[in-house]
């Protein structure tokens, strides 16, 4: 195989809803069908990601959760599939019972040996998560992410929300689970914000009924939901919260350096590595007290003046990740095929 050929490529994404490694795995998909691959998806039959798929780019839907590993290889067999990258645990999980192609993991989240330890390949998303791979016996790289083509506006959100224009805005974006920490964040915001001030979360999850006990009615407050436009709605946002327990490499992060926000962190590995050296404020994993200091000082010192910040994001150009993207499924086809040609040698 040349470095110029046609690969057939099959992503596999076994979630119903759109968030940060779904939606890396729509833009991926759609940069390779872009540059002339053959590119699938493989994932629920009812999921929010197969309306949302690019052009070029084909969708094949599991109706049932059982036996996805045989339908998988079914489906990679009658494609001819050349590489076969899984995104998120249960489809890594799945991708590694294949027999035909490269089969290769994202770690949107982190290296667990029962869903990856089995795979030819893993694309770590941080340097840390590559250090950690102790006994793996694949290969591995660094590819940071990057933060996707901006999606339409859905209309400004300031105005949705009913805000007066003095008002100082703070959001945070992500899937509403307790790995995020919106928990902390609006335990946060209750006791460090002003009163004028208001909070938006934009995603949905699980912990949406936990999160709406907490806010207990606070009209500054705001669950409006997933949406798509995050670059849009940013626009109009004054500080940006990320206050996880647990993050890889946040694509709402990327998007916050993108639109100039400044930026209160909690101290996970993917944020920690994105913003340093860069002007960001960190704070203690789920501490709701440090955050909630340093949001109410951060607010005051914007409610003097608003500001933008410029941050450096010539690391996560989307271009060059995906070149290293296919650079690295090519090794892994190559490793693939002297490793075939030893085991037959040996056989002989």
């Amino acid at each position: 195989m040349t470095s110029s050929s046609t690969l057939t490529i099959v992503h596999v994404v076994f979630s119903s809803r759109i968030a940060g490694g779904e939606r890396h795995c729509l833009d991926l998909a759609a940069a390779q069908a872009a540059d002339g691959h053959e590119v699938h998806i493989v994932g629920p039959s009812r999921s929010a990601i197969r309306d949302a798929v690019a052009p070029g780019v084909r969708y094949h839907g599991l109706a049932l959760p059982v036996l996805r590993g045989r339908r998988l290889q079914r489906i990679a067999r009658m494609l001819g599939a050349d590489v076969c990258h899984a995104h998120l645990g249960p489809a890594c999980k799945a991708a590694a019972t294949l027999q035909d192609g490269a089969r290769i993991g994202t770690l949107h989240v982190g290296f667990k040996s029962h869903q990856h330890g089995e795979l030819d390949g893993v694309v770590c998303v941080n340097r840390q998560q590559r250090s950690q791979l102790n006994a793996y016996g694949g290969a591995s790289c660094v590819i940071h992410n990057w933060a996707p083509a901006p999606a339409p506006s859905q209309g400004d959100l300031r105005s949705m929300l009913g805000l007066r224009p003095e008002q100082l805005l703070v959001a945070s974006v992500g899937r509403l689970h307790p790995t995020k920490g919106m928990d902390v964040l609006v335990r946060a915001f209750k006791a460090g914000a002003p009163a004028d001030a208001a909070l938006v979360i934009l995603g949905e999850g699980p912990q949406r009924a936990e999160l709406e006990r907490l806010a207990d009615g606070d009209p500054r407050i705001h669950l409006p939901g997933f949406r798509a436009d995050v670059d849009a709605g940013l626009q109009g946002v004054d500080l940006f919260v990320s206050p996880s327990r647990e993050e890889a490499f946040p694509l709402a992060l990327l998007e916050a350096m993108r639109a100039g926000l400044p930026i209160i962190a909690s101290e996970t590995e993917g944020p920690r590595e994105m913003l340093q050296g860069q002007p960001a404020r960190f704070v203690p994993i789920a501490d709701a007290s440090a955050m909630g200091r340093a949001l109410g000082e951060s607010l005051a010192g914007l409610r003097h003046q608003r500001r933008r910040v410029s941050y450096d994001m010539r690391a996560y150009d989307r271009g060059h990740a995906v070149e290293q993207v296919e650079s690295f499924y090519r090794d892994v086809i190559a490793s693939r095929a002297r490793s075939t040609v030893s085991a037959a040698l040996a056989y002989v």
